[in-house]
């Protein structure tokens, strides 16, 4: 995204200093504190191994390029510098529950998911770094990077002309996302991009990311300023604040549209406290339903998934458990996972926010 008495421990193991005060508040307390007051950094903490993970992936391609890094209020990289804001959550646990329970996910939570969004962000940085939008060619293989933003976009779930990232088709969202989201999955080790995209047209844009890359690795970028927009300790909202704004600009509460049938399939009552939870039955039938709802609608796969995503994270919100024995709830979900799908793509939530 852009936007305008020591004890040993493990290498894998951040260490970290004594823990803060606000580490034990509760959360009504926590959210009125100020974000500049937590006094987080990446030193010492969990996001350290993985950005030098990313710094190792850059090297071992044959880039001289580190992006620096900071905190912020959220993931972005400015126009015009080549570096990465990441989320304060994601320096603390206790931030990262509160985030949780607000905005019912952790964006860049897993290992796995933050080194994505690194690679990511990454992509921007270098395409900054060493003014790349600007070149013919790579405005001929991913369009202009100068025209707006828009609010919203209307992805193309079967088009094989971008490559599949970070989930919602964010390749499609605009010119520089599309370099970014191409540039990540040419940089994830073992990534097998070549095999992966055989047919597509995206891999063109592979290709020319790898001879892209190839040349940049004997040059300097050309913008090495180590600007910190936003950092955190300017960020002088308190939690609260933070969070009725993030509300409002992504929309949260969205997963309520499926809040009526959920209820009427699973329950929360006491009586069906011993039954397995929605949420676990959900993600234990998966690839189950992804194939059969897949052979009745003729849907991506991919868009499938989402929508599962979706069901997922509402059952667990609601503290659903099964009501029905386990065939008979596969019975219906399926019905409700299907007619949920075509709505995603035929409905206007097939619009995605930026």
């Amino acid at each position: 995204m852009v936007r305008t008495t020591t004890k040993k421990r493990s290498r894998a193991t951040p260490r970290r200093s004594r823990e803060p005060a606000w580490a034990t508040c509760s959360d009504n307390a926590l959210l009125d504190m100020r974000i500049c007051d937590l006094g987080v950094q990446i030193k010492g903490s969990r996001l350290e191994p993985r950005i030098a993970q990313l710094y190792q992936e850059l090297a071992d391609c044959g880039l001289n390029f580190r992006p620096h890094c900071w905190l912020s209020d959220e993931w972005f990289t400015p126009d015009g510098v080549p570096g990465i804001a990441i989320p304060f959550y994601l320096a603390h646990p206790r931030l990262e529950r509160l985030e949780r329970k607000q905005m019912l996910e952790v964006e860049g939570g897993s290992r796995t998911w933050c080194l994505r969004i690194l690679r990511h962000e990454a992509g921007h940085a270098l395409d900054n770094a060493f003014r790349l939008g600007r070149r013919r060619t790579w405005q001929r293989v991913f369009g202009s990077s100068s025209q707006p933003y828009p609010d919203h976009y209307s992805p193309k779930p079967y088009s094989k002309s971008f490559v599949q990232h970070l989930g919602m088709w964010y390749a499609q969202a605009h010119p520089a996302e599309d370099f970014a989201e191409t540039f990540a999955v040419w940089l994830k080790p073992r990534s097998n991009w070549r095999a992966q995209y055989d047919g597509w047209a995206a891999l063109e844009k592979l290709q020319y990311v790898d001879q892209l890359v190839n040349d940049l690795s004997a040059r300097k970028p050309q913008v090495v300023n180590r600007r910190y927009v936003d950092p955190v300790r300017t960020l002088r909202k308190t939690l609260r604040e933070h969070y009725e704004e993030k509300k409002d600009r992504y929309g949260v509460g969205y997963p309520s549209f499926y809040d009526h049938d959920l209820k009427r399939l699973f329950s929360d009552e006491r009586k069906h406290a011993r039954n397995m939870t929605a949420a676990m039955f959900l993600r234990s039938d998966r690839r189950e339903l992804r194939e059969a709802v897949g052979q009745w609608t003729g849907q991506h796969p991919y868009t499938i998934d989402q929508v599962v995503n979706e069901l997922v994270d509402r059952c667990r919100e609601l503290k659903l458990r099964l009501r029905f024995s386990e065939r008979e709830t596969r019975r219906h979900i399926l019905v409700l996972l299907t007619v949920q799908t075509m709505n995603v793509l035929h409905g206007s939530r097939h619009r995605v926010a930026l």
